[in-house]
């Protein structure tokens, strides 16, 4: 079985990109680490992929920062570079994802700048983002 779980913070924004009819989106996700050894890193950080309406949702409202759950499964590629070396490299293609913690607590803990939705999504004030009426199909969990 490949599964994995992880919670932790964008190191930096999504970034989207079209394969034909397939969005793909991939952030990367730092994981603090329970016990810490000295002259070890406090962190590990994982490269993560997201397609289709999970892509579109990570997009959209994932920001640098923010904190995030994740599922899916770990996967290996493998390529030769222009100089003929082989390069491992590894990452998470998501399966499922979500905030794991509110828009406020998000603010709190990044020295009060909050990670806001791209501009077009409209925010009412209460840690949420409006949805426009209509576009249930087009919402990842429902």
């Amino acid at each position: 079985m490949n599964k994995i779980i992880l919670m932790g913070r964008l190191t930096r924004d999504p970034e989207m990109r079209s394969s034909g009819s397939t969005q793909i989106c991939r952030y990367s996700l730092a994981v603090d680490r329970r016990f810490r050894r000295e002259g070890e890193p406090e962190a590990d950080f994982f490269n993560c992929t997201a397609f289709g309406k999970s892509a579109e949702f990570a997009d959209k409202y994932f920001r640098q920062g923010t904190k995030i759950l994740i599922s899916g499964r770990m996967q290996q590629d493998n390529y030769t570079n222009k100089d003929g070396q082989k390069v491992y490299s590894w990452q998470v293609i998501v399966d499922d994802q979500e905030f794991a913690e509110s828009k406020n607590a998000a603010g709190a803990s990044a020295g009060g700048s909050s990670s806001q939705p791209k501009p077009d999504a409209a925010s009412a004030g209460n840690g949420f983002v409006d949805i426009k009426d209509g576009i249930e199909e087009d919402l990842p969990f429902i």
